[in-house]
């Protein structure tokens, strides 16, 4: 809730008390203040989990406190990572060239969406009319303060006029592929659903689409069919936005929270090992097994070994640690013969 009022009140101040805000977009600025909501509700909920609460308070304080990692190394290791797994998101690249190409076709046409519709349903930017003399330009408005002067002819004003299209073919681009991928890749199609895999789609590219259509209209035929198109466009829009916080493409809220994981297998590399009381080998950071340690009990798992807290909790033995000792176990069971 109190998400959902913040927004709403930097709605208010950035459209002048909604002197700039446009009353044809009520219906847009309703739906994203629902999916704020949603997306911050789902968001608590999913932090409340004894494990993804620990991976997040522990990210955070990995990047401000110096244990573990130097100044240098811990803003290193982030930037490497939003490099990394936000901006060209190589991990998609390495299970395939043709998925990579269409996720990235996605996830930029889409931010590249958001970023100019947004601040346009909000009436946080608007253009109004510059200088007539020697070049005709647009003034920018962005929170009430004159931010640019832009020229009626070039690509800058081209390419500010035309972004939603350009994102439009990104989507439509990118959901072919996806698309494709999903019905005749068998891997995906054995473990497919409809509701998760291709309703998110559906609704981009009907987004995609009509909005491509309502452009189609106006600039060759004269802004036949608009207005039913431009109420399409509206039902796919808030459709999509009341869906976000409970489908798929939440994940796109979820993926930042990957930096932290970064920072974590950091600090637990340049950290002290775990050592294994019964081979005598490290076998993971200790960072990781302490926190396993506090966590485990919050799930209900009592992984502590009987016989007193001078025995090492289950958690604490490596994998072929407890291999060894499954092993001495079935031999005393059989009267020691196989010492």
């Amino acid at each position: 809730m109190v998400g959902t009022l913040v927004l709403a009140g930097l709605i208010v101040i950035g459209s002048r008390n909604l002197a700039d805000f446009d009353s044809a977009l009520v219906g847009y600025t309703f739906a994203v203040l629902f999916a704020t909501f949603g997306l911050i509700y789902r968001y608590s909920v999913w932090l409340s989990k004894p494990p993804t609460r620990r991976h997040w308070r522990r990210g955070w304080q990995l990047l401000f406190t110096g244990s573990h990692l130097t100044f240098r190394e811990r803003w290193t290791v982030l930037i490497k990572a939003i490099f990394s797994r936000i901006l060209i998101q190589d991990f998609v690249f390495r299970r395939g060239a043709r998925r990579y190409v269409g996720h990235m076709l996605l996830a930029w046409g889409c931010i590249l969406a958001a970023i100019v519709t947004f601040p346009l349903v909000f009436g946080w930017i608007h253009f109004e009319q510059g200088q007539i003399e020697p070049v005709p330009t647009y003034r920018v408005i962005f929170f009430g303060f004159h931010v640019d002067d832009m020229p009626l002819t070039g690509f800058k004003s081209w390419f500010a006029f035309h972004a939603l299209v350009v994102s439009g073919f990104m989507v439509v681009g990118g959901v072919m592929i996806v698309m494709f991928r999903r019905m005749f890749d068998m891997g995906a199609v054995a473990v497919e659903r409809f509701s998760r895999d291709f309703l998110p789609l559906i609704l981009l590219f009907a987004i995609a689409v009509s909005g491509l259509l309502l452009w189609v209209s106006y600039e060759w035929f004269n802004g036949q069919f608009y207005n039913a198109l431009a109420q399409f466009h509206a039902i796919t829009v808030i459709t999509t936005l009341v869906y976000l916080p409970f489908g798929k493409l939440f994940h796109i809220f979820q993926r930042p929270a990957s930096l932290g994981i970064a920072l974590y297998r950091a600090a637990g590399e340049q950290g002290d090992p775990a050592v294994c009381p019964v081979t005598t080998e490290p076998f993971a950071p200790k960072l990781q097994t302490e926190d396993l340690k506090e966590v485990l009990p919050e799930l209900g798992f009592d992984y502590s070994a009987p016989g007193g807290a001078d025995r090492p909790a289950w958690n604490e033995v490596s994998p072929r640690g407890r291999r060894i000792l499954i092993g001495r176990a079935h031999n005393a069971v059989r009267g020691g013969k196989f010492d």
